[in-house]
């Protein structure tokens, strides 16, 4: 039974990806089959299967789709899905490994028809050319690469009831997802071994390691210090949250805003702290650190399970994904921590809280409340992406976590390449890369980029990619765009790339700088971020780039004076309809395509073109008129005379073309205009007109020039 992806029309799909219908695309591919199903269906009744299939495929889509996954194709009892097709986040890898579990625990609790099914998982990620319309479908073929092959390869070697990956896929998950290597494998098709990993469970709560010195951040660490220190020491409770992409180093300010905290008048502060996992198994489950009891910890911090609710917080911290659990630990949880913040200052810090379900948010809240309607001194600092619009608490701050200037970038630089063993003199080059991002800085410094695509380090490349999949298709189009051509982006070009009226792309540019994407060089020339560039320029197929440089390229000949008839091998394209060369160019030969377009006359050394007329030479205007075709056939392009109107009645013109006197064809602008003999007619049977060796040779008058083409 085929199941989909939801979607609108396949026409309003086309029209949102136009005018890049595919992309380059780094995609996870996760494989998933039965163990033993041949043996399986043997025994049972041709309608049991069926009902064993629907529950199966079933459950399996059901999972998928839960984490945003697509169903490419069914194979017999396989079922292929993509993850990372669109609105990436980043985390396409940890998704795809998160549902193949998910997948395993749910045919293991729902047992189709009373049957336990055991299946195999495998799971790859690689480069893949994705048709963008298809895959909004969930249509089969949508994306073509050698990484479907691996994933497919990996779940034959997956033992019964396993999650495996491949090497890039286990170092996109590392720290996320418990891991272990199983042996490595040879795979059929693949020339070199494969190391694999069994993935076991999502990982638990760890406390984050910061190796690197903090670089560029003393205003916004002074600042949220002195928020801290007000709110603990006026006991005013105070919200301050550090707003930052990515990748920004928010959480490593956010480590050192607790650590720049320890006393205030002399008494020591507790800190809590807990970070929100990317799409974590229970709501409140990032709760649990906070009312942990930390023996590690320098400050006797007492016990929050003793007193009232213990039993109730007891079990919470037993269970914290149970969500049953959690939600009767809410209010004892918070009395828990109001009650040390009676005894001691308390400073709770929340990273990534983008990432946290609203139970959390709303927790927080109340505890924020709750503490100022108390007057105790607590104060809450959490993290965030920019584009969060979460309303905060009153009294709140929000501070801008801004990417690094340039000084203060080689200096992260060449801390990280000491670090790694490699020459510091790398930072100068890498700065324009890294962008101000110490994370993007991290990926460079850390290891040597050239043996990854398009140089580019996988995890800064998420990080881009994350970044595009956020803007719509018009913006998106637009970066690509600019991203393929080298030099500023100009709006006109970017209008004639994209088959765009004039006036549409200015506004769109400015957009993106204002996102950040883009700077201003010039009154109307714009820069793509470096980073940005080479990511985006990776997403073009070689058709789009192709297309692009016809489509500009046509725009320049306009703007000259030249026009882009068919002879230039231009293509035309109509709505809704697919490229179509007017003169046969790129169809294949055999298939009886039509010959060859007209060669182009090479450029003049004073920058005119031969189809432009010549300042001080008259009569050489260069102009093209079309060449009467035969009666159902279209009108070719040929040289021009004057008066000449590019239209063919009937028959009767062609046959005035062909067989008129000599002195009716204008040769290209510097050829003479002789009389050709006159040629037999029984003779022009056997060998052609003059000018024409073959059947599909080229009309061309004296010095080889082409006149025309054959019919």
């Amino acid at each position: 039974m085929l199941i989909t992806t939801p979607a609108g029309s396949r026409e309003a799909v086309i029209a949102a990806c136009r005018p890049v219908p595919e992309e380059r695309r780094t995609v996870t591919v996760l494989f998933v089959d039965i163990v033993g199903s041949t043996r399986l269906v043997e025994r049972l009744d041709p309608e049991d299967v069926r009902a064993l299939q629907r529950a199966y495929f079933g459950t399996v889509a059901s999972v998928l789709r839960r984490w945003r996954g697509v169903v490419e194709k069914y194979v017999g009892d396989a079922v292929m899905a993509l993850f990372g097709t669109s609105g990436s986040d980043g985390l396409d890898a940890y998704r795809a490994v998160r549902a193949g579990l998910d997948i395993q625990a749910a045919l293991e609790r729902r047992r189709p028809a009373g049957i336990r099914l055991r299946v195999r998982v495998g799971v790859a990620t690689g480069e893949v050319l994705l048709d963008l319309a298809g895959v909004h479908d969930g249509g089969h073929g949508a994306a073509s690469g050698a990484v479907i092959t691996t994933a497919a390869r990996l779940q034959e070697h997956a033992p019964p009831g396993g999650v495996v990956v491949c090497p890039v896929t286990r170092t996109a998950v590392a720290g996320l997802v418990e891991q272990r290597p199983l042996a490595t494998l040879t795979l059929a098709g693949k020339a070199l071994p494969l190391d694999v990993w069994r993935v076991t469970g999502a990982a638990g709560s760890r406390p984050a390691r910061h190796r690197v010195p903090l670089v560029g951040r003393r205003r916004e660490l002074a600042g949220a210090a002195d928020e801290v220190t007000r709110a603990l020491r006026e006991r005013r409770p105070r919200w301050i949250s550090l707003v930052g992409p990515p990748g920004s180093g928010r959480s490593r300010l956010l480590h050192e805003v607790t650590r720049a905290v320890s006393h205030v008048d002399g008494v020591p502060v507790r800190r809590r702290v807990t970070a929100c996992p990317p799409y974590p198994c229970g709501e409140l489950a990032p709760l649990a650190d906070l009312v942990r009891p930390r023996p590690d910890s320098s400050v006797a911090d007492g016990s929050v399970a003793d007193g009232p609710g213990s039993g109730v917080l007891a079990a919470f911290l037993a269970a914290p994904d149970d969500d049953t659990v959690a939600a009767r630990a809410v209010v004892a949880c918070r009395e828990a921590l109001l009650g040390l913040a009676a005894d001691a200052p308390v400073v709770v810090a929340v990273d990534d809280l983008d990432r946290a379900a609203p139970a959390l948010r709303r927790f927080l809240h109340q505890l924020h409340v709750a503490a100022g309607e108390r007057g105790l001194p607590l104060a809450v600092v959490t993290t965030c992406g920019s584009g969060s619009a979460d309303p905060l608490p009153t009294p709140a701050r929000r501070i801008p976590v801004e990417p690094l200037g340039p000084l203060d970038t080689g200096r992260l630089l060449r801390h990280l390449l000491d670090r790694a063993g490699r020459p510091a003199a790398l930072a100068a080059r890498l700065v324009a890369l890294a962008g101000g991002s110490p994370a993007v800085a991290t990926a460079y410094a850390s290891a040597d980029p050239a043996g990854e695509p398009g140089g580019v380090p996988a995890a800064a490349r998420r990080l881009v990619d994350a970044r595009l999949d956020r803007l719509d298709g018009t913006h998106r189009a637009v970066l690509l765009a600019g991203a393929a051509r080298s030099g500023p982006v100009v709006a006109a070009s970017v209008e004639a790339m994209l088959g765009w009226p004039a006036g549409r792309a200015g506004p769109v540019l400015r957009a993106l700088a204002a996102a950040g994407l883009l700077r201003q060089v010039t009154t109307d020339g714009w820069a793509v971020d470096a980073l940005v560039a080479r990511v985006a320029a990776m997403r073009l197929s070689r058709a789009v780039r192709a297309d692009f440089a016809r489509r500009l390229r046509a725009a320049k000949d306009t703007a000259a004076g030249r026009v882009p008839a068919a002879g230039t091998g231009v293509p035309s394209r109509g709505a809704g309809e697919r490229e179509v060369c007017p003169l046969g160019a790129g169809r294949s030969r055999r298939s009886g395509g039509g010959a060859r377009p007209a060669p182009v006359p090479p450029d003049r050394p004073d920058g005119s073109d031969a189809l432009c007329p010549v300042p001080g030479q008259p009569g050489r205007s260069g102009a093209l008129r079309a060449v009467p075709a035969r009666p159902g056939q279209p009108v070719r392009a040929g040289p021009a005379t004057s008066g000449a109107t590019g239209t063919v009645a009937d028959a009767a013109e062609w046959s005035r073309w062909r067989n008129g006197p000599a002195s009716a064809v204008t040769a290209w602008p510097g050829q003479r205009t002789d009389p050709s003999p006159a040629v037999p007619a029984r003779q022009e049977r056997r060998t052609g007109p003059p000018g024409r060796v073959g059947r599909n040779r080229r009309r061309t008058g004296p010095g080889g020039q082409a006149l025309g083409l054959a019919a």
